[in-house]
């Protein structure tokens, strides 16, 4: 499965949850991240806090949405908003995917923690993180491999605090 997370401006939220997914994922899927807007570098505090918990970053780096659309981009299985601005921006048409055409679509938004006083960033990274583990941690847990679309969709919105 091929996931894109969004968020404005690729530095910090998207880019978190990228880092999950990679990690977590397995080789059961391919994350990646972009922005609408994006920063043109990866949030100081973002970068602290993975390197912290652990994870590799090597892969981080803020970038345009750009990059996923057109016809020689990687066809995604499903596209993930973290933040309002983005799922309220009229994204790029994504290539189909082969298999099911489209890819579905899901917002999840979260405050960003990218825009707080120094002494208060690594609380509000640690919070963003923790949701968007919970919300990776269930994602993970389906078996998309087998189920089909439309319940995999149904799933995934069920356990999502932003319908």
């Amino acid at each position: 499965m091929k996931i894109l997370v969004l968020c404005t401006g690729n530095s910090a939220r998207s880019i978190l949850l990228e880092t999950i997914l990679r990690h977590h994922g397995q080789n059961r899927i391919e994350a990646f991240s972009a922005g609408s807007n994006p920063a043109g570098a990866v949030n100081k505090g973002a970068i602290m806090f993975l390197e912290a918990m652990g994870y590799d970053i090597s892969h981080a780096r803020s970038k345009s949405w750009d990059e996923f659309s057109g016809n020689d981009a990687h066809a995604m299985d499903l596209v993930i908003t973290v933040c309002d601005n983005a799922a309220g921006e009229t994204c790029p048409l994504w290539p189909n995917h082969p298999e099911h055409g489209a890819p579905m679509r899901h917002h999840f938004g979260i405050p960003d923690p990218a825009h707080v006083p120094d002494e208060e960033l690594m609380g509000a990274f640690r919070t963003a993180y923790m949701q968007l583990m919970d919300f990776a941690t269930q994602l993970l847990a389906l078996d998309f491999e087998s189920l089909d679309r439309d319940e995999l969709q149904a799933r995934i919105k069920s356990f999502s605090p932003n319908l």
